[in-house]
């Protein structure tokens, strides 16, 4: 049995899609937090169990029978350690055989402000005695095509990144790497993936591509963090994501969302999605 957490989020039902073309619908539990969202999941096939990573009591009962666990980094930034903490202990009482963990690309390591939460779960990792294995997930193109419409409108993709590379991939290339992990017969215990996309760009060589698929000029503008933090405050950004935001195109601009290993495509079996292509998606919408 494999279960999913986070299943109704943009990841998690990218991952269950990828489970279905290789495992049965009865095998795979999603794990939500609202099942009213998940009814297209039960429409086909798939075990749906109320589960919320801030109430602990309702994850032991989910999480039994469940062989590989799928945790899903939780969206409450600030909250996550206990939160994460809830889901592997609970994994560990129910004798879940193995958690494969949503990291950071170079957690370990990285300048993004995101990175010590990621840390500190792979610590209680590490101290659970539990099989586990590491899905450091680079960026999502995702991230930044979805300021695509603003960028039209303005005339200009703003960001801190500076002549930073950004390796980032397709959420479904990271969705498809999910997948061939959890179903993967060689074990996985012990294991970390550097995930990243096999090309890299800068904001400006975004803000060109954007420029040769809609005809219109579209400039990259480089702003100081503070500056650019301020720009997604007035977008009507909470500030704390503002400022995470902010924060990590700082850090990309040092490195931090480049790496060449290719250790996702190696995983998924294929090159991960282009930057035109992933521009060309949300194009179309």
């Amino acid at each position: 049995m494999y279960a999913v957490t986070g299943a109704t989020g943009h990841l998690g039902r990218l991952v269950i899609a990828a489970l279905l073309r290789t495992v049965q619908a009865a095998e795979i539990a999603a794990l939500v937090r609202d099942p009213e969202k998940a009814s297209d999941l039960v429409a086909r096939g798939i075990e749906v169990r109320e589960a919320d990573y801030s109430r602990p009591e309702t994850l032991g009962p989910v999480l039994s029978g469940v062989d590989k666990l799928l945790l899903i980094s939780s969206n409450a930034v600030g909250r996550r350690v206990p939160q994460h903490k809830a889901v592997i202990d609970a994994a560990k009482g129910a004798g879940v055989k193995l958690i494969a963990y949503t990291s950071l690309l170079h957690a370990d390591t990285s300048l993004l402000g995101l990175a010590e939460e990621h840390r500190q779960t792979e610590g209680l990792l590490k101290a659970s005695g539990v099989p586990y294995v590491l899905l450091r997930n680079g960026w999502y193109t995702e991230n930044y095509t979805a300021s695509i419409p603003a960028a039209l409108q303005y005339g200009a993709v703003l960001g801190s990144a500076g002549n930073g590379r950004i390796a980032s991939a397709g959420r479904g290339d990271y969705g498809d790497a999910a997948a061939a992990v959890l179903t993967a017969g060689e074990d996985q215990d012990g294991r970390t993936y550097e995930l990243a996309g096999d090309e890299a760009y800068t904001l400006a060589e975004f803000a060109a591509e954007l420029s040769h698929q809609t005809g219109k000029s579209i400039l990259f503008q480089n702003l100081a963090e503070t500056e650019y933090k301020a720009v997604l405050l007035n977008a009507g950004l909470p500030e704390p994501i503002a400022a995470m935001l902010a924060q990590s195109d700082v850090a990309a601009s040092k490195g931090a969302l480049f790496d060449q290993s290719h250790q996702l495509s190696k995983l998924i079996g294929r090159r991960t999605t282009s930057l035109r292509e992933t521009i060309r998606a949300a194009l179309r919408g």
